[in-house]
């Protein structure tokens, strides 16, 4: 880690801006307490979007202009975005957050590019080590301990963090027995992923340039935008709705993620919705 990241150098206003955009007071200690409320927090307020790609926007893996992304623009993004502005929160609070890259597992079992997702390592006040992840789209929405190897219910689901053997101490995340992704244990830099961040907005093989995504957790669920669809789930049940007209999309994103936007992202010919991960 870098002096800066090591440090927590966000100023006090931005700290007070990012706890303002996602509902949350400041905590007396950076305690785990205070984490798993931070970061459902965060999960509730800031939304999973790919819009900057489908709008021409440059995405710079710049620590302020992502931290402003998401507090002046009110925004959100993907994992290298949300999670690294995360981490600058987390680290101006006393905690310790360090990056680390994984690699999404397919249903196939195969493992996506190096880099292909970034999550965090948060260490609290008390020695405490949690794996930290609110860019990976329907995930768990609390912190999970990283040195548990039993499971650990959530009401997203039952996760496991399992060793992989043959690997130098890589992790694999499994929700409901369905593995997520494959994760490194050696801390990164934020220069290490620009080439998986590059992939994910230029190539035509990610799924993030072949749909528009905007997704949020929700108290009792989760609501997404799939291209001009709107998709609403539940325990039980999801619906979707054609939206039909420009103006009726524009107000789902205002409505819904708070995203006002000048132009519509453009939406590729398929239609496609990518998926809500990573």
């Amino acid at each position: 880690m870098t002096d800066h990241e090591k440090s927590g150098g966000l100023p006090d206003t931005a700290v007070e801006r990012y706890l303002e955009r996602i509902g949350a007071a400041r905590p007396e200690r950076a305690d785990a307490g205070a984490l798993r409320e931070l970061h459902l927090r965060h999960l509730l307020a800031v939304p999973f979007e790919n819009l900057s790609i489908h709008l021409g926007e440059d995405i710079v893996l710049d620590e302020k202009a992502l931290v402003d992304k998401v507090t002046v623009a009110r925004r959100g993004g993907f994992c290298y975005e949300l999670n690294t502005a995360f981490a600058a929160l987390l680290r101006a609070l006393g905690y310790r957050a360090e990056l680390l890259q994984a690699r999404v597992l397919g249903p196939d079992g195969r493992v996506g590019i190096p880099y292909d997702h970034m999550a965090l390592l948060v260490e609290d006040a008390d020695g405490g080590r949690w794996l930290a992840d609110v860019g990976f789209g329907d995930h768990s929405r609390l912190p999970l301990a990283f040195g548990e190897r039993g499971e650990q219910a959530d009401t997203s689901g039952v996760f496991v963090i399992r060793d992989v053997p043959g690997t130098d101490g890589d992790l694999d995340v499994v929700r409901d027995g369905r593995p997520q992704y494959r994760l490194e244990s050696r801390p990164r830099l934020l220069a290490d992923f620009e080439a998986g961040a590059w992939y994910h907005r230029t190539s035509p093989e990610s799924h993030f340039t072949r749909g528009v995504i905007c997704s949020l957790l929700t108290e009792d669920g989760r609501v997404s935008i799939g291209g001009r669809k709107l998709y609403r789930t539940v325990p039980g049940e999801r619906t979707e709705r054609e939206l039909g007209t420009e103006e009726e999309l524009r107000e789902a994103y205002r409505e819904l993620f708070g995203i006002v936007l000048d132009e519509l992202p453009a939406v590729p010919a398929a239609g496609e919705e990518s998926r809500p991960n990573p």
